[in-house]
């Protein structure tokens, strides 16, 4: 394992902390008028999927941790788990409903994702930053009805519910932020 000093932070690091593993999510380098300078962070546990903060001294140095990452494609749901197939060796691996519960509501099959994984166990799944999802289900367009600039939810084909401008339709397929599940634009299709 290698040290690394807190200095050295990027968003998407992963590093090992309190017997966990942490997706470094964002963080800030302060440095007060008074007093020694640190940094804020905003850390997301590999393990749990839940969100912390943790403030550091500049001068800390933390380990970072051993992540491999395998391209697989999404292949169904057999009701109790995701299985996701190796390209290269066909070789299949189910991840249980509950590991990647966030990240089910953008999967489509034949979607190809990261597997993450660390001292051969699987973490869960790293997704594009934008997928293309089709509308299933959302209220008809109200003429004239463009001031108030707001928008209305739409329930796309994954069961996710994003709130869209007015003028989108059920069937227009929509790129999607898999970060904050917010509606970017119409896809090119």
């Amino acid at each position: 394992m290698t040290m690394i000093s807190v200095n050295e932070f990027k968003n998407g690091l992963t590093i090992q902390y309190n017997n966990d593993l942490w997706r470094i999510v964002e963080f800030q380098h302060v440095k007060p008028g008074k007093g020694s300078a640190f940094v804020r962070s905003k850390l997301k546990s590999l393990i749990t999927g839940a969100v912390q903060e943790y403030t550091f001294r500049s001068t800390a140095k933390v380990e970072t941790a051993d992540i491999q990452t395998k391209s697989m494609q999404y292949l169904y749901n057999d009701g109790s788990s995701y299985v996701f197939m190796d390209t290269s060796t066909y070789d299949q691996l189910a991840i249980p409903n509950e590991q990647i519960r966030d990240e089910a509501n953008y999967l489509l099959e034949n979607m190809v994702v990261n597997v993450i994984m660390h001292d051969g166990e699987t973490l869960g799944i790293q997704l594009p930053n934008t997928v293309d999802l089709k509308v299933a289900k959302t209220e008809p367009n109200i003429k004239g009805d463009t001031s108030s600039g707001g928008g209305k939810p739409a329930t796309m084909e994954t069961g996710l519910v994003v709130n869209v401008p007015f003028f989108i339709n059920e069937g227009d397929v929509l790129t999607i932020n898999t970060s904050d599940g917010t509606y970017v634009s119409r896809a090119n299709k």
